[in-house]
């Protein structure tokens, strides 16, 4: 590739991932994140657990003549600390969501994982040394909204990076797989 058409994809990948310590001639040629789906179980449990509170306050409070102005206040209080306890779980499930990408370059597959806000890793892989890229998909579930786990496999010590629940196209697996032979092809001609 052109250098200068390298300095200038570097400079852009650099504004749009500042956060990803790239090298001075390397580029972000995929973004993945989990897929949307995810995001629809989110909001959907969420908003369950929500009605599910909302309609047994309700019943506690038909179903309570006896209670006096102090007991439907504490009783409110109640509610409103449920609310906020599954908007909290909400925004925690939110923020582990978003911090799940796989980045591939020209030159490595970054994978950020986290698992909490307080638990996360980075896997840095050279392409060079990625053995096979494959999209696996397991169940009905998965099958009928295209979601599955995307793996890189190492050679050597034949470790197994994961990705699950990314809903990598066809197209960009057969683009990624590209990636690494361009990479192993280049790395075998400084050799």
């Amino acid at each position: 590739m052109d250098e200068g058409l390298t300095k200038i994809r570097h400079a852009r990948s650099k504004k749009d991932f500042p956060f990803l310590k790239l090298d001075d001639d390397e580029y972000v040629e995929f973004a993945f994140k989990r897929s949307r789906l995810c995001l629809f179980a989110i909001f959907g449990g969420l908003a369950l657990g929500l009605i599910i509170i909302l309609f047994a306050f309700l019943m506690v409070l038909l179903g309570q003549k006896s209670l006096d102005d102090m007991g439907r206040h504490f009783m409110f209080m109640i509610l409103m600390c449920l609310v906020a306890a599954g908007i909290i779980i909400g925004i925690i499930a939110i923020t582990v969501y978003r911090g799940n990408r796989l980045f591939i370059t020209n030159k490595h597959a970054i994978q950020m994982v986290m698992k909490s806000p307080v638990a996360t890793s980075v896997n840095i892989i050279d392409l060079v040394s990625v053995e096979d890229a494959s999209f696996h998909q397991a169940g009905l579930l998965q099958t009928i909204f295209h979601y599955g786990t995307f793996r890189l496999s190492t050679v050597g010590d034949e470790t197994t990076y994961t990705f699950p629940y990314s809903d990598i196209s066809s197209a960009e697996l057969k683009a990624v797989v590209k990636l690494i032979s361009e990479a192993k092809k280049k790395n075998k001609d400084k050799e």
